[in-house]
C-alpha cells in the first residue's frame, strides 16, 4: 500500500517504443508520493534536480522531495513563475544558471514537475545543459498528461511565435498522477480535455463516441472513482505513443497531432500568450475552425463538423474565437500572418490538418488562401 492508500496494481502503463530510447508512461493515483520507487532504477547517481512553478510547488514539491528521499535520492529545485510567460529566454537562462549553480552533472536527473510550460522549459534546459542530460516528466495538468509530456517536444516561445525555439529530447519516464488534477481550476481541466477529444477527431471515432457518453463522468473529479478519467488519459497516451513511435520528429504522420494547432497558435499569438486564452481553449477553437474549413472545401460533411463543435461546447469549452485582443480587433489577415510563421510551413505553404469527418484527419498544404480567409472572416463576424 502506498502512502496515499493506493495499491501498487492501481497503475496503468503505456509504452512509447523508440528503440534504446523507449520509455513508459505510468498513470494512476498517488504516484508523486511514490516517485522515488519509479525513478530510482533510472538514476545514474542518487540525485535529482526539480524544475517546477510557483503554483505547483505549493501543492506537490515537498511531497515529491519526500518521495525521492525515501529512496535515498537527494533533490534540489528551482521555481519559475506560473504561466505561459515563463516559456521564454529569460526563464530558460535562469533555470540553466540554477542547474549550474547546483553543480548538476551529466549523471544528474532533471525532473519536470508541473504542466506543459514547466515540461517544455525543463525539457529544453535538459537537452542543452552540458550538451544533454536525462529528464523525467511529472505532468500535473490534464493537458500535459495527455499531450505535452509525451513525445519529446521541448522548447520556448519567442515574439515571432509559439515553440519556435526548441529541440526533440525524449524523457526517460512520464509519471502521470491523476490526483494532481483535483487541484486544477476547472477551466484548466477543460482546456486539457481539448487534447483528449483531439485523439478521437484524428483517427479514433469509437473513442470519440465513448467520450460523448463518458467525458462528463471522467471530468467530474468530485467522484472517488477515477476509472473513466484514467481510461481517457491512457487511451490518449496510447494514441500519441503510437504516432510518436512511427514518426518521432514530425516528418510525416506525427503532424496529425497538430489538429487545431495551426489556428490555435495564431489565436494565442494574437491574444498575447496570456491567461485570457489558454492553450487548450485555443486548440478547441482551432479544431472547430479546422472542421469548418474542411466543410468549406467540400471535404467534410457538415454534420460531422456540427457534432465536433457541439461536443466541445457541451463540455464547456469555448468554440468561437475572440473578436478582439490586446492589439485590437482580430482579422483574418492578422491570423494568417501568424500561420505563415508556423514550424510546419513548407516552401512558404501553410500546413493544415483537416478532416474528412470525425476520426478522419489528414495533412495538406492545398488550401486556397481565399477560402481560408473566408472561413476566418465568418468565424470572426
Amino acid at each position: 500500500m502506498s502512502p496515499d492508500g493506493h495499491r501498487p496494481q492501481d497503475v496503468t502503463t503505456v509504452s512509447v517504443k523508440l528503440g534504446a530510447r523507449s520509455y513508459d508512461i505510468i498513470i494512476g493515483r498517488g504516484l508523486i508520493a511514490r516517485a522515488g520507487e519509479f525513478i530510482a532504477p533510472l538514476l545514474k547517481q542518487k540525485r535529482a534536480f526539480i524544475v517546477t512553478d510557483s503554483h505547483v510547488a505549493t501543492h506537490y514539491l515537498d511531497r515529491l522531495a519526500k518521495g525521492l528521499a525515501q529512496h535515498g535520492i537527494k533533490s534540489e529545485h528551482v521555481i519559475v513563475p506560473a504561466g505561459e510567460a515563463s516559456k521564454d529566454f529569460g526563464q530558460l537562462s535562469r533555470v540553466l544558471d540554477a542547474m549550474l549553480a547546483a553543480k548538476c552533472e551529466r549523471k544528474t536527473m532533471i525532473v519536470a514537475l508541473g504542466g506543459g510550460v514547466v515540461g517544455d522549459l525543463a525539457g529544453f534546459a535538459a537537452s542543452i545543459l552540458l550538451r544533454g542530460v536525462d529528464f523525467i516528466q511529472i505532468p500535473t495538468t490534464l493537458l500535459s498528461q495527455v499531450d505535452s509530456s509525451v513525445g519529446g517536444k521541448t522548447g520556448i516561445n519567442t515574439a515571432a511565435g509559439k515553440n519556435l525555439v526548441g529541440s526533440f529530447h525524449q524523457p526517460r519516464l512520464v509519471i502521470a498522477d491523476t490526483d494532481t488534477l483535483t487541484t486544477l481550476p476547472h477551466r484548466e481541466l477543460l482546456a486539457g480535455y481539448a487534447e483528449v477529444a483531439k485523439y478521437g477527431f484524428i483517427n479514433d471515432q469509437p473513442f470519440f463516441t465513448w467520450l460523448e457518453a463518458n467525458a462528463a463522468t471522467a471530468l467530474d473529479l468530485k467522484r472517488n472513482d477515477q476509472t473513466a478519467l484514467i481510461h481517457a488519459i491512457a487511451t490518449s497516451c496510447r494514441a500519441k505513443a503510437t504516432i510518436v513511435s512511427a514518426d518521432e520528429k514530425e516528418s510525416g504522420v506525427r503532424a496529425l497531432l497538430n489538429l487545431g494547432h495551426t489556428f490555435g497558435h495564431a489565436l494565442e499569438a494574437e491574444m498575447g500568450y496570456g491567461d485570457g486564452l489558454l492553450h487548450g481553449e485555443a486548440v478547441a477553437m482551432g479544431m472547430v475552425l479546422a472542421f469548418d474549413l474542411s466543410v468549406w472545401l467540400g471535404l467534410c460533411p457538415a454534420a460531422d463538423a456540427t457534432r465536433a463543435k457541439a461536443h466541445l461546447a457541451n463540455i464547456g469549452l469555448p468554440v468561437s474565437p475572440p473578436k478582439t485582443g490586446p492589439k485590437g480587433k482580430l482579422t483574418p489577415a492578422g491570423l494568417i500572418a501568424h500561420m505563415t510563421l508556423d514550424k510546419k510551413v513548407q516552401d512558404g505553404a501553410i500546413t493544415f490538418i483537416l478532416a474528412r469527418g470525425v476520426g478522419k484527419a489528414f495533412v495538406t498544404t492545398d488550401v486556397p488562401m481565399t477560402v481560408l480567409s473566408d472561413t476566418l472572416a465568418n468565424a470572426l463576424a
